[in-house]
């Protein structure tokens, strides 16, 4: 989204036009035909289609949501396809109604921006909801995976996915983050003036869609999405009929690379959603995850493996956690763990600079306000003045969310102790006391680096709340109270990204809150609903299964440590882990003291992260989908830029709707005909 270029816009008219408010201003690029539009109030932006819409693309990427997160745990941006098919439906609805010959309201970019942000709102609370992180490491699949008899892992710290309960905690915790931050809207978008690159990028985005030019560029994009969009949902389709019974068959289990290598996971899987993911994600997390996944499976793997009867017994399951599993998936935490605390602190850092930096400037802003209206710069000048009006035009009283943040702390924290009995009111209220700080700093620091660090936040309260409740209930408390701190950050981040693209679009502070409230709703509903379809359907948190859910037990495992400490790991996987954490955090400061042209290659230790616990295919194939649009930028940039983010989503979302038919046909127990299965011809 970042190579998209704003529509230029210039004042044609006073700014306050009637007593409606109606301001008419000048669209369109110095290349392009200028029309005048108004700017319709707060409510005329919300509409009944565009709610519509939003509810239909929010089911959508819910489920596209649910299948990254229980699969890899690795979800690319997926903004510029509810951009995409946002603008296409109601453009197509509109279009198909005037053609009827009944008269329809113009689609704004300000609706637009209703929609996405509805959408986004809605589909991001399958992530930081935590169905395929902390509220799955809380099931018994989980528990008796880690082992019945392993240290720590208590029986009483059970509680099993359940429809209502899920839809009961995820509306208690998803609304406080919403108006926590709401009072400073104005200074961090207006007076820190942060970036929020993303949701810069999409504001952008919008503005193009609503230009001559940039509504044919998007009518192609649509267009090529849909086109992938289909090719990718036949091809999962014909992939099903070979996948046979079990998880040994088919194309997700296809030797590409050889038998040798198959069994250490390295192969192609030709999954359309990896290679979607590939296309968009930056080349150096593509080649972080590759590089992990040969660190992990080419070389750790076997060594260890050769030690076994030395540093644990050789008559274990291949999931024991005081085996070889143990080793993989405490890797992965130490990685995720460095790579998160270093990048806490270096936004800590940033965050406290930058606001010494602004509040030595705030008293320069006037002069050099002056000086700028001076310069051929005055027309920014002005269209920013424009822009500022229009966001302060319609404020949210500072009472009203002081009062809604105080009335929704008081209902969750009376709340989460009947769902989490272990933990305590007292332990909510701290949270909530302290949660508008930590949003703030993680606000702040999405704004400057777009990095939102909402799990490290809720890994930092999982491991207090689970050391300070102990082994009475700590492993379910610590779990809880991640899933608090996590979605009130997150939301709190995102509301402030959305406030920005908001600005940028013209669109009123009032109409992106209150469609931040809606798609949050529908969030509450939707997420919990589409993760129950996977959970009927399909084997969830099996090793062995395509939804092995990874993160679930790494969370749980981090509770443990939490309650338990480092006693019960097995033989050498202490030193091992803090050399991993150790290395993270070398590789995060190489990445900031060398020049550009050189951190560029170095690689992100998040990322090699993953493969550790989860295998080395989708390193695979994400690595396929990075070596297409390496050789598509070297062919054709332009197309490159234009194409590749509808080109990757219509693989995603492909892949992504063929879950529906496919958990059909699996609760209604219709298997597969047949299973292509792959073995040495000498057997």
């Amino acid at each position: 989204m970042g190579t998209e270029q704003a529509a230029g816009v210039e004042i044609s008219e006073p700014l306050l036009h009637d007593a409606r408010a109606e301001r008419k201003i000048t669209v369109g690029g110095s290349d392009e035909q200028e029309e005048e539009e108004i700017i319709p109030e707060w409510k005329e932006q919300i509409t009944i289609r565009g709610l519509v819409v939003s509810a239909l693309l929010g089911a959508l990427f819910c489920m596209i949501t649910h299948k990254l997160n229980l699969t890899v745990g690795i979800i690319p941006s997926l903004n510029v396809a509810a951009g995409l098919l946002g603008f296409f439906f109601v453009k197509s609805w509109t279009g198909f109604l005037s053609k009827l010959g009944f008269h329809v309201k113009p689609f704004t970019r300000q609706e637009n921006t209703v929609i996405q942000t509805c959408v986004v709102a809605c589909y991001g609370l399958a992530f930081s909801g935590g169905f395929g992180s902390y509220l799955l490491s809380m099931d018994e699949k989980t528990y008796k995976l880690i082992g019945e008899d392993y240290p720590g892992n208590r029986a009483e710290d059970v509680k099993n996915p359940g429809l209502l309960w899920m839809m009961g905690f995820i509306f208690v915790v998803s609304f406080l983050g919403l108006f926590s931050l709401v009072p400073l809207r104005k200074v961090m978008v207006l007076d820190y003036k942060l970036t929020y690159p993303s949701g810069t990028a999409t504001a952008m985005l919008i503005n193009s869609f609503h230009t001559n030019t940039g509504a044919e560029l998007a009518r192609k994009q649509v267009s090529c999405l849909g086109k992938y969009l289909s090719i990718s949902f036949i091809w999962s389709c014909f992939k099903w009929f070979f996948s046979g019974i079990g998880d040994s068959c088919g194309f997700d289990n296809f030797p590409s690379l050889g038998l040798t290598l198959f069994n250490n996971t390295f192969y192609f899987d030709f999954s359309a959603t990896y290679v979607g993911c590939g296309l968009i994600c930056p080349h150096i997390v593509n080649c972080s995850v590759l590089l992990g996944a040969i660190i992990s499976w080419g070389f750790l793997c076997p060594f260890i493996s050769q030690r076994a009867g030395d540093w644990y017994p050789a008559d274990l399951g291949s999931n024991d956690f005081k085996g070889l599993y143990g080793y993989k998936v405490f890797v992965a935490i130490s990685l995720i763990l460095g790579d998160g605390i270093y990048n806490l602190i270096k936004i800590i850092a940033i965050t406290i600079k930058e606001m010494y930096r602004s509040s030595t400037k705030h008293y320069n802003t006037a002069v050099i306000k002056e000086v700028a209206a001076d310069s051929e710069g005055s027309k920014l000048l002005v269209e920013q003045r424009k822009r500022d009006a229009v966001f302060l035009k319609d404020g949210i009283p500072f009472w009203f969310a002081a009062s809604g943040y105080v009335a929704l702390a008081a209902i969750s924290t009376a709340t989460m102790p009947m769902i989490f009995p272990p933990l305590k009111w007292y332990l909510v209220l701290c949270s909530y006391i302290l949660a508008p700080a930590l949003a703030f700093c993680n606000s702040y620091g999405a704004g400057l680096t777009d990095w939102s660090l909402a799990s490290t936040y809720g890994k930092i309260g999982l491991f207090i709340i689970a050391s300070l409740v102990g082994s009475n209930g700590g492993v379910l408390a610590g779990l809880a109270a991640c899933g608090v701190m996590m979605s009130i950050v997150s939301t709190a981040a995102d509301l402030m990204q959305d406030f920005k693209t908001g600005y940028l679009t013209l669109s009123s502070a009032k109409s992106m809150f209150v469609s931040q409230l809606v798609g949050t709703a529908m969030g509450c509903v939707i997420a919990p609903l589409t993760f129950w379809m996977y959970w009927t359907a399909f084997d969830i948190g099996t090793p062995d299964s395509p939804y092995k859910a990874p993160y679930a037990v790494i969370y749980r495992e981090m509770a443990i440590l939490g309650v338990e400490g480092f006693s019960e790991l097995p033989k050498h996987c202490l030193a091992i882990c803090c050399g991993f954490f150790g290395a993270a955090l070398a590789i995060n400061l190489l990445r900031d003291v060398t020049p550009k042209k050189v951190s560029q290659f170095i690689p992100i230790p998040m990322a090699m992260a993953v493969p550790f616990y989860i295998g080395a295919y989708f390193a695979i194939d994400m690595f396929v989908g990075t070596i297409v649009l390496f050789v598509w930028e070297r062919i054709n940039r332009k197309d490159a830029e234009d194409y590749a983010g509808a080109v990757a989503s219509g693989l995603i979302c492909g892949d992504g709707i063929w879950t529906i038919p496919s958990a059909i046909l699996s609760i209604f127990r219709i298997n597969p005909p047949i299973c292509m299965y792959f073995k040495p011809s000498s057997s």
